[in-house]
């Protein structure tokens, strides 16, 4: 597994003032550089998530913090982030998607309504790198 932007940690924004956050509170545990989608809504408080499964419809982006169950955390939904390939690779300038455990994945034979967003590097299995995140479709 190659680190192929050392710059920044996994679940680091590459330039905040840039990109939309918004905040959630946590479902179901969530670990920092994961991708999330929405859990729950209850009328008049602010949407809950979980860790995205592979191929997931309701990517709302990706855990910039780390947190337990009724915290609430920061969500990178549309930006440059430092994410991890989920273990297939994934060639820069293709769409990607959600993949297994909130990492990422190439669109490969699931359908563009799963995309969220483009590599922006070449990632072999396993490796950490860049990632244009835009789940506001």
């Amino acid at each position: 597994m190659a680190d192929l932007f050392p710059a920044l940690a996994v679940g680091d924004c590459l330039d905040e003032s840039q990109a939309v956050i918004i905040n959630a509170k946590v479902a179901v545990t969530v670990t920092k550089g994961q991708l999330v989608i929405f859990n729950t809504h209850t009328s008049g408080e602010i949407p809950s998530v979980s860790p995205a499964g592979a191929a997931a419809v309701n990517c709302l982006g990706m855990a910039l913090k780390g947190g337990g169950v009724g915290e609430f955390i920061p969500i990178l939904a549309m930006g440059i982030a430092k994410v991890t390939d989920s273990g297939a690779g994934v060639t820069g300038g293709v769409c990607i998607v959600s993949g297994a455990a909130g990492k990422i994945a190439t669109v490969g034979t699931n359908t563009f309504e799963k995309a969220i967003g483009r590599a922006l590097q070449t990632f072999g299995a396993g490796d950490t790198g860049l990632a244009y995140i835009n789940c506001l479709l």
